[in-house]
């Protein structure tokens, strides 16, 4: 009997665990877990937690392709909805590693809210019923509790390790608190992010078209 499942994707993980440097970025994260699970995974509901990020001079432009790529996913993936948090980028003093001096001015880009967001909505599904299955797209140790009281709920939880067989940056193991707490762990493989990318360009409904980024 298929099994109500819903998929949490801790965004910033997953980009920077999986997509970055790649040519995956335009990535379907409806579809995609079609590919990765098994056919008795009835995937209802994807919930995708990010936060909107600001250019920099190192990165021009990135806010606007960000947006371009949450234009597209609302556009061709009615399954996904998007949580955002908050991100910040200022300026901040810290400790020098290897003084003199003792203290050195960096800028520090703060992503907050999609692990709380995620851990919120995710025990909130439990306690609800709305799912039987949640897999979480993560490697961040802040969530093992909201995985331990899914599970003890009568949930079973999939974990699903961005980076985790990623040839193009070193491959991430699954945090063990996470993977023991979790009933299975699945690869994230560079074949399924190839496979499962948006369509360029997209026919928006109203109008005209949304372009993948170039680069990407």
């Amino acid at each position: 009997m298929p099994k109500r499942t819903t998929v949490y994707i801790d965004g910033f993980n997953l980009y920077y665990g999986a997509l970055k440097g790649t040519p995956y970025k335009w990535l379907n994260i409806q579809t995609l877990w079609d590919r990765v699970l098994s056919s008795v995974y009835q995937v209802a509901a994807v919930k995708y937690f990010t936060a909107k990020v600001a250019d920099s001079p190192q990165n021009p432009g990135i806010a606007q392709r960000q947006q371009t790529y949450l234009d597209a996913v609302a556009e061709n993936c009615p399954r996904v909805e998007a949580f955002k948090g908050d991100y910040s980028r200022k300026r901040k003093r810290m400790e020098h590693a290897s003084p003199p001096p003792d203290t050195v001015e960096v800028w520090c880009n703060e992503e907050k809210g999609s692990d709380v967001n995620l851990a919120v909505h995710m025990l909130n599904d439990a306690w609800k019923d709305a799912c039987d299955v949640a897999v979480v797209v993560s490697n961040d140790a802040d969530l093992l509790t909201a995985v331990e009281l899914t599970a003890a709920r009568g949930k079973e939880v999939v974990l699903i390790v961005p980076g985790h067989n990623h040839k193009k940056t070193p491959k991430r193991r699954p945090l063990s608190e996470l993977k023991g707490a979790a009933h299975h762990t699945r690869m994230l493989r560079d074949s399924a992010l190839g496979q499962s990318q948006l369509p360029n360009p997209i026919q928006k409904k109203g109008g005209g078209i949304i372009s993948k980024p170039v680069g990407w």
